[in-house]
């Protein structure tokens, strides 16, 4: 379990329990080596090419500057010279095009040297930096102007940077490349001015080569192979054979030797970049993502590795993964980053070993969390609105395990996730007043918008294969149509292997208030600390109980509407079960909005609805009924008690599913609690025709789905509603006496409590059948001394049943007030001694009937310490009248 430490860095989440589990490995961890080796290649032959750069000026061009042969090295030189410096100009472009922010590194994207696939890159973002662009324009002019005439060429440097600025405008990622094609184009136009005119056709010549190698955009493979032509038609050099001349030659040889070098690293890495498609394609599936988007994301995943590899010190340990990709594009400022960020995280939020790593990731990041949390409120844009539905839906698998405390605020932006309706709130005319209408504020209506994006497939034929018909035989072609089933299986496989999995488009259960409600229930069931947060914002619960009578013009479907009133449901279900003082005080709340128990009404009376949301109103009810009032206040609504009867007892034959017996079993349970210590709602139930003998058969079919539920109802109807009984009532309460107290026999714990309440109350409803069936049975030595052994058992007071003491105090004492000779029964099973050890551990624990947590509720009128007394005196009574009678 994550824990705050360190401040505001870390964020308290839930991490999975993995630490006894193999580590899987990383489904990028091929691209990451495949990345790594290009990497070298690159950074090898950029060290290798700024040396020889560095080599021809200073050396060379510095040192020898007249020995140089006019025709073939000076020449050669300095078209290797131009060579290097346009790479590192489409270096920088490359720089520009790059988002800085998604390396996440202090010193920017300063560092980048080149990249081998450009496009990729370019497709990944168009982002400009206008202050990068400008030092750049600045060192290409400031350079051209070193290389002319004077002063003329000094006052270019103002004249390029003013241009940049009012040229870039919109289209950034065009006027980029065309400015500094430009200026390379300048600059061969000036190198074909510094030569000799004898010269000049063959630097015309070599600018159009370099003019055509430009058109390609990547130079990387053309640019290698002018090197490692031009390097090796000068090695070694000849046509120095003086001895001034050595140690030109030998600077000739190295500077060769390092250019050689160089073009071979840049073929290689171009040649390793033909199978690049490989890791990619066996990225997207490993890593489960899906269409177009998936696609793109392991391209601009590609950039991100190259950039990181191509900074720092090569062979330092570097953390880059899908996962610290993801999160860096999620704090960028680039919306299309974001959005795949935000989808990364999504997809990996549902797969157990990469879900257990960016939990451990996001516990350490603050910054993440808060932008991630921040996108719940975003609406301006279509980027922005896809955003926040994926947002909406990566809090929601956080939900599960995240505590509020650690990110202020998650909540209110929750709660804009259930503002769906657009219609205006109608106002009351005494209520309202034309000051109040501000024409300049207007409220923003957000439109749920549905991103069905699929993957477009392509077509795929089978080809054609022709065969001799005259020479094939019965043998001949079975074998060769097996050996085309087997051909055509593997070429199945293969294409599912490569094949991009088709993008799911997202669903009505995609809805955002849906998402909203389900990030709620999530959260309350996390932590209970988080119910107390939920508590604190004052339009949360009232938006839920909405939804659940939700009528919205933005949502047209009937489908959706269902799936939003289910979604309230659930939300509510979760908050009124939870337990302690927060449970209390959300019960409360729930309870006293105005037009919940209408809607619960009307849902649970609409046959036409599926069981689920029947099913949570019925739990919503029983979880609303342990408070006294609220009981009161439900039975109000007589249509509710009366649903609730219809689904309970609609349990008669073999439940088709799962939800059909939770249906009737939540329905009696709900009827139990509202039968609690409610006359009102008890002469409500007994309104149903045979109801009692409806309740009995429930327990003579020894089905023990109902039994307990049905046993609980006839002790609370024989309890406050004992006058409204009939004759047949109290057959029906007879017949199922025997069925009762054999299960007391062997049943243990809460139920058991049940019971030997119901037993107490028809011992006291019909004391004579009870003795009688004691009596014919032959058990009431048995069923005595289980009563006393059940209370000896239980003297440490529990939760699960408080009331057990008071029922079997309760049931003594009903059988000793019907016939006083029970009293020498007790006696002799020493039915004195445990009463004597109750009257000293009594608290008031045991005055409860339901506990939820540690908080007790329905508490009896009489306490327990009374029932002990009147225990005690009936059997101290039975032993003096046995006393006088031996007398």
């Amino acid at each position: 379990m994550g824990d705050i430490t360190g401040g505001d860095h870390r964020v308290q989440i839930a991490a999975n329990d993995s630490g006894g589990q193999c580590k899987v490995a990383a489904p990028e961890k091929w691209l990451n080596r495949f990345v790594r080796v290009v990497a070298l290649m690159e950074r090898t032959g950029n060290a290798l090419g700024t040396l020889a750069f560095t080599w021809a000026t200073v050396v060379l061009l510095g040192g020898f500057p007249t020995e140089l042969h006019p025709n073939d090295d000076f020449s050669f030189a300095t078209v290797i010279v131009f060579l290097e410096a346009l790479r590192s100009s489409k270096a920088t472009e490359l720089q520009l095009a790059i988002p800085c922010d998604i390396s996440m590194e202090p010193r920017g994207c300063n560092h980048i040297a080149s990249f081998p696939n450009t496009s990729v890159l370019r497709s990944a973002n168009a982002q400009n930096h206008f202050q990068k662009l400008t030092d750049l324009m600045d060192t290409v002019c400031s350079s051209l102007c070193d290389c002319g005439h004077g002063d003329n060429q000094q006052a270019a440097v103002p004249r390029f940077t003013n241009l940049l600025h009012s040229a870039l405008g919109s289209k950034h990622m065009f006027w980029c490349r065309f400015i500094l094609n430009s200026c390379m184009l300048a600059a061969l136009g000036m190198l074909v001015a510094m030569v000799d005119p004898g010269r000049r056709y063959g630097i015309i010549v070599i600018d159009v080569c370099a003019v055509i190698l430009l058109s390609f955009g990547n130079l990387q493979i053309p640019a290698a192979i002018v090197r490692v032509a031009l390097a090796g038609l000068r090695l070694p050099p000849d046509g120095y054979s003086g001895d001034d001349e050595k140690n030109l030659r030998q600077s000739l040889t190295i500077f060769y030797v390092m250019v050689f070098g160089q073009g071979m690293l840049y073929i290689a890495a171009g040649m390793l970049e033909v199978f690049l498609f490989i890791p990619r394609r066996s990225l997207v599936r490993r890593a489960g993502f899906t269409g177009q988007w998936g696609v793109e994301s392991v391209n601009m995943y590609y950039a991100y590795a190259f950039n990181k590899y191509m900074q720092g010190d090569m062979f330092a340990p570097k953390n880059i993964g899908l996962s610290n990709f993801a999160m860096d594009s999620l704090n960028s400022d680039s919306s299309n980053s974001q959005l795949y960020g935000v989808r990364i995280m999504h997809t990996f939020l549902q797969r157990d070993p990469a879900r257990a790593q960016l939990l451990e990731k996001l516990n350490t990041s603050a910054q993440t969390m808060a932008r991630l949390i921040s996108m719940l409120d975003w609406s301006s844009g279509n980027d922005h609105e896809t955003i926040r539905i994926y947002a909406a839906k990566v809090t929601n698998e956080l939900a599960n395990s995240l505590r509020l405390v650690s990110v202020p605020g998650t909540l209110q932006l929750v709660s804009t996730l259930l503002d769906a309706d657009g219609k205006p709130k109608r106002g009351h005319p005494l209520l309202d007043t034309d000051d109040d209408k501000d024409p300049f504020n207007g409220a923003t209506v957000r439109k749920y918008k549905r991103c069905d994006v699929a993957a477009d497939e392509g077509q795929r034929q089978e080809p054609l294969v022709y065969t001799d018909k005259l020479l094939e035989t019965p043998t001949r072609s079975a074998r060769i149509n097996e050996q085309r089933s087997i051909c055509r299986s593997w070429r199945r496989r293969i294409s599912e292997y490569w094949s991009i999995p088709k993008e799911q488009p997202l669903t009505d259960y995609d809805l955002l208030p849906a998402i909203g409600m389900s990030i709620v229930h999530n959260l309350a069931g996390c932590d209970q600390n988080n119910c107390v947060e939920i508590d604190r914002v004052t339009d949360l619960i009232p938006k839920i109980i909405g939804f659940t009578s939700f009528r919205s013009a933005t949502v047209n479907s009937e489908e959706q509407q269902n799936i939003l009133i289910e979604s309230s449901l659930k939300v509510l279900q979760r908050l009124t079960s939870i337990e302690g003082e927060v449970g209390i005080k959300l019960r409360y709340k729930i309870s006293k909005h105005p037009f919940l128990f209408r809607n619960l009404a009307e849902i649970l009376g609409d046959n036409s609805r599926k069981q689920i949301p029947r099913k949570l109103v019925a739990a919503i009810l029983r979880n609303l009924a342990i408070d006294r009032d609220t009981r009161q206040e439900i039975g109000h609504v007589q249509v509710i008690i009366t649903k609730l009867i219809e689904a309970f007892l609609a349990s008669e034959g073999p439940p088709s599913s799962d939800v059909d017996y939770l249906l009737p079993k939540i329905s009696g349970q709900a009827l139990a609690m509202l039968s609690l210590e409610n006359s009102r709602n008890c002469f409500i139930m007994l309104k149903e025709p045979e109801f009692i003998n409806k309740l009995k058969n429930m327990i003579l079919i020894h089905d023990d789905k109902y039994i307990y539920v049905a046993a609980s109802l006839l002790r609370n109807l024989c309890v406050h509603a004992q006058p409204e009984l009939t004759e047949s009532d109290l057959r029906g309460l007879s017949h199922t006496l025997r069925e009762v107290l054999e299960r007391i026999m062997d049943t243990e714990g809460a139920e058991l409590e049940i019971l030997i309440g119901l037993s107490s109350q028809i011992c006291k409803v019909i004391p004579k059948e009870f003795a009688q069936e004691l009596e014919h049975g032959q058990i009431k030595k048995r069923f005595v001394k289980r009563l006393v052994d059940v209370l000896n058992a239980n003297m440490k007071p529990s939760a699960h049943c408080p009331g057990i003491w008071r029922v079997i105090l309760e049931q003594s004492i009903y059988m000793m007030e019907c016939n006083p000779r029970y009293a020498n029964c007790f006696n002799e099973y020493r039915m004195m001694d445990a009463l004597s050890i109750v009257a000293e551990m009594a608290s008031r624990a045991e005055n409860y009937m339901v506990f939820l947590g540690d908080a007790g509720f329905m508490e009896c009128s009489t306490p327990l310490f009374a029932l002990v007394d009147r225990a005690k005196e009936l059997m101290g009574r039975q032993w003096l009248q046995s006393i006088n009678s031996a007398n």
